[in-house]
């Protein structure tokens, strides 16, 4: 009788031994999936938000679903789960999360190109080919910024790295803080000699954008822009709506006119940047632009101060350039503008204490 009690006893402890070895399995499993499942949907959300971030359209169904997610990130909690277990699920999403970032890294090294990359001989005429099915979306023919907190980066009517393929540029790394001053010049009135003093005293290289009256009417402005070391670039001719133009004569002979005429006033080449008239251009534009050799360059600061009956008080202009300004703007002003004219020094002056420094074009565009 008590071997049978003692072998019922053992027969008991065997199967509650086996019970808790099934139960804790199914417990590690639950909490495996359960990783799996959340890495999932944080994966899938990540993708969303980058795609968001970048500009690409989302559907309503996955706005929706990022946006839910993200609610249920927040809000929700783990319970249920030892600290061992935790730390063991921790350590496998972190792993997980890693490798999902070096396939994105990898995948993103072999689809952008390195337009940062500094080039030489033969490298710098190989044109690099977007991948195959590929095109270009523009949210809008007419430049546009979208502005967030002070001091950052403002989003473009196409992303800084679809841009890339096209070698058209709107801002800069956001790593330093560094500016890109740049100039449209459609005439000349007075306003672009103080422009160039302050320039020369702060030791400032800028680049021009110049059309055709301004060469006909200002040759000297020209030359001086050589001399002091500035970039002049190409901002058409006759200034036209350049999305109307879709044949591709008429758009070289808009800027070969400027080139020509400049290199016979100056006797120098006139650098390879285009800045479309007004900031309008479609993607046919910017090809063209690119296969003629040409970087396209738009702008991440600018304000109103092209209108001579309405010139913003110097107040209003340092609210603007100050408050926006962010690291690797692209900054756009206008010669003609008497505000420009009257507070660059001390613009300039702002924007040092601020911890800004001047580069350039060719450091942006990777020459």
């Amino acid at each position: 009788m008590r071997n049978q009690k003692s072998n019922g006893r053992k027969i008991v402890g065997r199967t509650a031994v086996v019970s808790a070895v099934f139960i804790l399995a199914a417990m590690t499993t639950t909490v495996l999936s359960g990783c799996q499942n959340a890495a999932k949907k944080e994966t899938e959300v990540s993708v969303k938000n980058v795609r968001a971030e970048a500009g690409t359209d989302l559907t309503d169904t996955e706005r929706l679903s990022a946006e839910q997610t993200n609610e249920e990130q927040s809000g929700a909690g783990v319970s249920g789960i030892g600290d061992s277990e935790l730390a063991s699920t921790d350590q496998q999403a972190q792993s997980m999360e890693s490798d999902l970032q070096a396939r994105s890294e990898q995948s993103t090294a072999q689809t952008l190109p390195d337009n940062n990359k500094t080039m030489s001989g033969d490298e710098k005429t190989e044109k690099k080919e977007p991948p195959e099915g590929w095109e270009l979306t523009l949210a809008s023919e007419d430049w546009g910024l979208s502005f967030g907190e002070p001091g950052t980066q403002p989003r473009g009517n196409a992303s800084a790295q679809d841009l890339a393929w096209y070698d058209a540029y709107y801002v800069g790394a956001d790593s330093e803080k560094v500016i890109y001053l740049t100039f449209d010049c459609g005439y000349e009135n007075g306003n672009t000699e103080p422009i160039l003093d302050a320039l020369k005293k702060h030791d400032v290289k800028a680049t021009f954008f110049v059309v055709g009256h301004f060469l006909e009417t200002a040759p000297e402005m020209a030359k001086r822009m050589v001399e002091d070391g500035h970039a002049v670039g190409n901002h058409t001719y006759h200034h036209l709506d350049m999305p109307t133009i879709s044949d591709e004569e008429t758009f070289r002979k808009e800027l070969d006119d400027v080139a020509d005429l400049f290199q016979e006033i100056t006797g120098a080449e006139l650098s390879a940047y285009y800045r479309p008239p007004q900031g309008k251009c479609n993607a046919d534009n910017l090809k063209m632009a690119y296969e003629l050799g040409y970087k396209t360059i738009f702008w991440s600061l600018a304000y109103v101060d092209w209108d001579q009956d309405k010139q913003p008080s110097h107040e209003e202009a340092f609210d603007k350039l100050t408050a926006r300004v962010h690291p690797g703007a692209v900054v756009l002003l206008h010669n003609t503008s008497s505000t420009n004219g009257e507070i660059l020094d001390e613009l300039l002056t702002k924007w040092e204490e601020m911890g800004y420094t001047f580069k350039p074009l060719s450091e942006l565009t990777g020459e």
